[in-house]
């Protein structure tokens, strides 16, 4: 049994407004643009997605209703964990650690540079900089989301809105 975990950074958020907290800042027309042709790569790949879990900051929160009505799929299912809010790492990890076993292949939504730092601890493949609505895949062999911090991983593939292909591994 293996577990699947599609990283994705929110898409492109507004900074219009100084006054808006960080944590409620909208995403912007290029985002609301990014975010279903991101979700549609993934279908085109017929990747199946268990679960939908995500930062309740505003522009994550958005970033996966795009993805989750993309899926047809219920905007009451997305699983909202506060710590995936500017995470880092570790929390990643625990978070992770954490999920369903029921779910093998989980999308998680989250910011900058927490998911950066994040995707670059999984495996021999690196990015600079997880653009917005980035998507960054990995296989674990683990049937325990609790065993995959530890799992061999295998890198999948990275995609991003400004792509002109798809890096694969």
């Amino acid at each position: 049994m293996s577990k699947q975990l599609l990283l994705i950074r929110h898409a492109k958020s507004s900074w219009a407004d100084f006054s808006v907290k960080d944590f409620d800042r909208p995403l912007n027309d290029r985002g609301k643009r990014d975010a279903p042709v991101m979700a549609q790569r993934l279908l085109d790949k017929k990747i199946t997605i268990d679960a939908f879990v995500a930062s309740p900051a505003k522009r994550a929160k958005k970033t996966a209703e795009y993805f989750i009505s993309a899926y047809d799929r219920q905007k009451s299912e997305i699983i909202f964990i506060d710590e995936l809010y500017l995470a880092t790492p570790v929390v990643f990890e625990s978070v992770i650690a954490q999920l369903d076993d029921r779910y093998n292949t989980i999308a998680v939504f989250s910011h900058n540079n927490g998911i950066t730092d994040y995707a670059n601890t999984l495996t021999h493949t690196r990015v600079d900089e997880m653009p917005t609505c980035a998507i960054f895949a990995v296989k674990a062999t683990a049937s325990s989301w609790k065993d995959f911090t530890a799992a061999e991983k295998e890198f999948l593939f990275f995609d991003y809105p400004k792509s002109d292909r798809v890096e694969e591994s």
